[in-house]
């Protein structure tokens, strides 16, 4: 019998670039309900990369941030016959872009010695350009989703 389907909450867009996105990521971002911190640290972040890149729409290196991190495949493990065996599956865009945000968020928090929104500004400039540590974890899903093709006609 299948389960019931979820009714997903709307999340409203943020106040300064109308994107529902950014605001996702400010909740992603948020630490003991602190949401007003994680605001100013995003919109903090965002003036950086407006300086750095010379880019005066931050949203787009965001955007590009988002989809360069996020994979297209994964393994998921499935038990066949007493053996588990990790099968590449196809990632769903809900999934990616929440991966994707999660893998920049922990690279942001990962680095030691700076405040936040630094951390955050360099890890989505990097993201942006297909570099860092985001980008690294995206690549070793990628690897570990090859180099178990073998056991993809176990699919779901």
């Amino acid at each position: 019998m299948r389960r019931k389907i979820k009714n997903k909450k709307t999340i409203a867009s943020d106040f300064v670039y109308n994107s529902q996105k950014l605001e996702k990521f400010i909740n992603y971002i948020m630490w003991s309900g602190k949401k007003e911190t994680a605001r100013n640290v995003m919109y903090k972040a965002f003036e950086i990369i407006k300086e750095k890149t010379g880019n005066s729409n931050p949203l787009e290196i965001f955007d590009l941030a988002m989809k360069n991190a996020g994979p297209v495949t994964e393994v998921r493990s499935k038990r066949i016959g007493g053996a588990n065996y990790q099968v590449p599956r196809e990632v769903r865009a809900e999934r990616k872009l929440a991966l994707a945000m999660r893998w920049i968020r922990d690279a942001a928090r990962g680095v030691k010695g700076k405040p936040m929104h630094i951390k955050l500004a360099d890890e989505l400039i990097s993201a942006s350009k297909n570099e860092g540590v985001a980008i690294k974890k995206k690549d070793d899903t990628h690897k570990m989703a090859d180099a178990n093709k073998a056991f993809a006609h176990f699919g779901w």
